[in-house]
C-alpha cells in the first residue's frame, strides 16, 4: 500500500526525518531563555506553531534518542515498484526512496513534536510577530560534500529554482511567497504576501532544501538523472542498481554531525533499499534474508505469513509498535474530472458496493477497523455526530459551497454491510435507487446508461496483492449494473498514470499531520487540481473547502485549528470524494534480530525512527552470523 505523507508531498522538502511541520504562534515568549524580544522581533533557536518549545537553546540532544548510539552497520528495507533517477524535486522520472537525504534545510523537525523545527542550517531565526518575513541566521560551517560552503545564495537559488523548475505543485506551495534576499553570505531573508497564510509560511521556507547553485551551473536541474547530485546532508551515494536498488552511505565528514539535532541520529552507515514489483515477493525475499527490515502492511501475510524457521528460530523479531499519528486517510478515491463522477449520488453509491465487514471477515482475518475520517483515530480532529456550535460558526457562512447534510446529518459514517455475505442485498439495493435517483439507468444488456453513456468504472492497480481485495469489490459493482473492471498495470505505468490523473479510481493512503495546514491545498485545493503531479488525487474544486483550509491555516490556537479540522472533515465526507477502506493504530514490523533502539515498546509518537534513531548492534549480528543466518 503506498503512504504518502500529506505535508511532505505538499512541501517534498524535508529530510527523511523531519516530520510535520506546522507554523509560529508569536506567543513564545514564556520560553525565555530561547528567544529575545528586539525591535518587535523575536529570534530564536526554533520555532512552535502554538505555545512553547520543548527544547531549550542550550540543549544536547532530544529526548527520544541515544545520545551514545554506536554507527556502523546497515539498515535495509524494501520499496515498491521502480525508480530511475536520483532527482527528487522534479516531475520527470521516478525518484529513489530516500533520494532527499541528500539535502539539508535550514530548520528540521524532531519524532515528538508535530508542530515545531529546530535550525540546523539555520543556527537561529529572527521574525516580526506578524510573521510576514522571516531572517535565517545561517552556521558558517555549513558545507556541501565537496568541501564548498552551504551560503544564503544558495538558498536563495533553491528557493527560486524550485519554485520555477520543480515539481508543478511548488507553485501552490510558495504562491505566497514574495521574494527571498541573500543579506550577505551566511543570512537570508524570506518575505511574504501579508494576506497570505503567515502562520505557516516561515516553516515552510525553513523547510526548503538546499542545492547548490555552484553545482546547477553545469547541471539542467530539469533532466531526471542517476548521477547523484551536491548535497550537504549527512548521506552520499552507496550503489545504484537501477529499479532494483540503491543504497547510501553516511558521510564521516558530515559537518553537522555533532549539532544538537543529529546527536543520536544517522547511526547506519549504509541504508539500502531493494526494489520489489508486488509485495508477494518482497515478503518472500524478506524471508530469505534479503533485507532487514520490513513493516507489514498486509493483513493475510501478517495473519498467515509468519511463520517461516527464521522467526521460529529467534532470528527474526515480529511485534506491534503503538503509532501516535492519526491513523490516514486510505481508501479508493475517485477522479471527480470526469463526468461520469460529478453527481455524489453516484459516488456514495459506487462506496456502498465495498463490503467492508465481509473483506475484513474472509480477507484481513479481523485485524482492521472501517475508516470513515480524513483524520481517522484522531479525537481532537475527526469530526462526529452533528455539528457542534463552534463548527456552525464556520460552516453557515460558507453553506452554499456544502452539501445540505453537512447541516443537518450526523458525520458520514459508511452503512455496515452484511460480513457473511458479498452481495450484501439491501446495500446494493439502496446503491442501485440511488444510481436510478442520478439518472443512470439499467439497460437490456444488464448494464446502466445514462444518456447513451455506459457507466464504467476502472480500478488502477499495481501491486498484484491486492487484486483479491479489488476483485470482490469489482463483483458487486458489476452487481449494481456498473461495467467494473481492475486494470492491474506496473509502477512504472501507474506513477505515469496517477501524476497525469489518469484514471478512474485508485488506492492512496495519506498520513496526515497532527497540526494541520496550508499543505491542504495540495490535497483538497482548488489550486492544486489540475496540477500535472499534485496530490489532489480526487480533482476536488470547491470554494468553500478553499476557504476552511485557509481558517485552519490561519488558526491562532490549537482549539481553533481543532474545530476548523473537525469541519473541514465533516465537508469532506459528505462529498463522498472517495470509498474509505481501513486501518489498524498501530506498526506491524518484522526485523532481523541485529537493531538496538533507545525504546522498549513505545516510540516516539511521530515515528518509529528505525532508519535514523535505531542503530547497529554488532553483538546481536555476530549471533545471527554464528547461526549461520546473516
Amino acid at each position: 500500500m503506498k503512504r504518502t505523507d500529506a505535508r511532505a508531498q505538499a512541501i517534498r522538502a524535508l529530510p527523511a526525518r523531519s516530520f510535520a511541520i506546522g507554523a509560529l504562534s508569536a506567543l513564545v515568549l514564556a520560553f525565555g531563555a530561547s528567544m529575545t524580544l528586539a525591535q518587535d522581533t523575536i529570534k530564536a533557536h526554533g520555532v512552535s506553531t502554538f505555545g512553547d518549545l520543548k527544547y531549550g537553546a542550550d540543549f544536547p540532544h532530544f529526548d527520544y534518542v541515544n545520545p551514545d548510539a554506536p554507527k556502523g552497520g546497515e539498515f535495509s528495507t524494501w520499496a515498491f515498484g521502480t525508480f530511475d533517477s536520483l532527482t527528487p524535486y522534479i516531475l520527470k522520472g521516478n525518484a529513489a526512496a530516500g533520494a532527499t537525504v541528500f539535502y539539508d534545510t535550514l530548520m528540521t523537525g524532531n519524532l515528538e513534536e508535530p508542530d515545531a523545527m529546530y535550525g540546523l542550517v539555520a543556527a537561529s531565526m529572527e521574525y516580526p510577530e506578524n510573521r510576514e518575513w522571516v531572517i535565517f541566521y545561517m552556521r558558517p560551517e555549513a558545507t556541501f560534500s565537496d568541501g564548498t560552503p552551504v551560503t544564503a545564495q544558495d538558498v536563495v537559488f533553491s528557493f527560486e529554482t524550485l519554485r520555477d523548475k520543480g515539481r508543478p505543485s511548488y507553485k501552490t506551495t510558495f504562491q505566497y511567497f514574495t521574494g527571498a534576499e541573500a543579506i550577505d553570505d551566511h543570512t537570508v531573508k524570506f518575505t511574504f504576501d501579508p494576506t497570505g497564510p503567515l502562520r505557516e509560511l516561515l516553516m515552510t521556507a525553513g523547510g526548503i532544501p538546499i542545492l547548490s547553485k555552484a553545482y546547477y551551473e553545469t547541471v539542467d536541474f530539469t533532466e531526471s538523472s542517476l548521477t547523484p547530485p551536491l548535497g550537504s546532508g549527512a548521506y552520499l551515494l552507496d550503489a545504484v542498481d537501477p529499479g532494483r536498488s540503491v543504497s547510501y552511505k553516511r558521510r564521516d565528514d558530515y559537518w553537522a554531525k555533532d549539532l544538537p539535532v543529529n546527536i543520536g541520529h544517522n547511526n547506519f552507515d549504509i541504508i539500502k533499499f531493494e526494489y520489489f514489483s508486488d509485495y508477494t515477493t518482497a515478503f518472500e525475499a524478506f524471508k530469505g534474508g534479503a533485507y532487514l527490515f520490513r513493516e507489514e502492511y498486509s493483513s493475510k501475510e501478517w495473519g498467515t505469513g509468519y511463520d517461516f524457521p527464521a522467526l521460529t528460530a529467534g532470528h527474526v523479531i515480529k511485534e506491534n509498535l503503538a503509532d501516535g499519528r492519526p491513523a490516514g486517510t486510505q481508501g479508493f478515491w475517485f477522479n471527480m474530472r470526469r463526468d461520469k463522477f460529478q453527481d455524489p449520488r453516484v459516488r456514495e453509491a459506487i462506496g456502498m458496493a465495498f463490503n467492508f465487514e465481509w473483506s475484513n471477515e474472509s480477507l484481513f482475518y479481523g485485524l482492521y477497523e472501517r475508516t470513515d475520517s480524513f483524520w481517522e483515530n484522531s479525537p481532537t480532529l475527526q469530526a462526529s455526530g452533528m455539528p457542534s456550535e463552534a463548527e456552525l460558526a464556520l460552516l453557515e457562512p460558507l453553506r452554499e459551497y456544502f452539501p445540505e447534510e453537512v447541516f443537518t446529518e450526523p458525520a458520514f459514517v459508511p452503512a455496515t454491510s452484511s460480513a457473511s455475505d458479498l452481495a450484501d442485498r439491501r446495500a446494493l439495493r439502496q446503491a442501485g435507487k440511488m444510481l436510478e435517483e442520478a439518472g443512470w439507468e439499467v439497460g437490456s444488456d444488464g448494464f446502466r446508461y445514462k444518456d447513451g453513456q455506459k457507466l464504467t468504472l476502472e480500478v488502477l492497480n499495481d501491486s498484484p496483492s491486492f487484486d483479491r481485495i479489488i476483485n470482490p469489490y469489482i463483483e458487486n459493482l458489476k452487481r449494481l449494473g456498473i461495467d467494473a473492471s481492475a486494470n492491474r498495470v506496473d509502477a512504472a505505468e501507474a506513477q505515469e498514470r496517477e501524476k497525469n490523473f489518469d484514471y478512474d479510481m485508485v488506492t492512496q493512503r495519506f498520513a496526515m499531520s497532527q497540526t494541520p495546514g496550508d499543505e491542504l491545498q495540495q490535497i483538497f485545493g482548488s489550486a492544486s487540481a489540475d496540477t500535472p503531479g499534485s496530490v489532489n488525487v480526487p480533482g476536488l474544486k470547491n470554494e468553500g473547502v478553499d476557504k476552511l483550509i485557509r481558517i485552519i491555516a490561519d488558526a491562532q490556537s490549537r482549539e481553533e485549528l481543532d474545530v476548523a479540522v473537525r469541519a473541514l472533515d465533516r465537508v469532506l465526507r459528505s462529498m463522498h470524494i472517495w470509498v474509505p477502506q481501513w486501518y489498524k493504530g498501530v506498526h506491524n514490523i518484522a526485523y532481523r534480530d541485529v537493531f538496538g533502539r533507545p525504546y522498549t515498546d513505545t516510540p516516539p509518537p511521530l515515528s518509529m525512527g528505525e532508519s535514523s534513531i535505531w542503530w547497529w548492534d554488532e553483538q546481536k549480528a555476530q549471533k545471527l552470523r554464528d547461526a549461520g543466518a546473516l
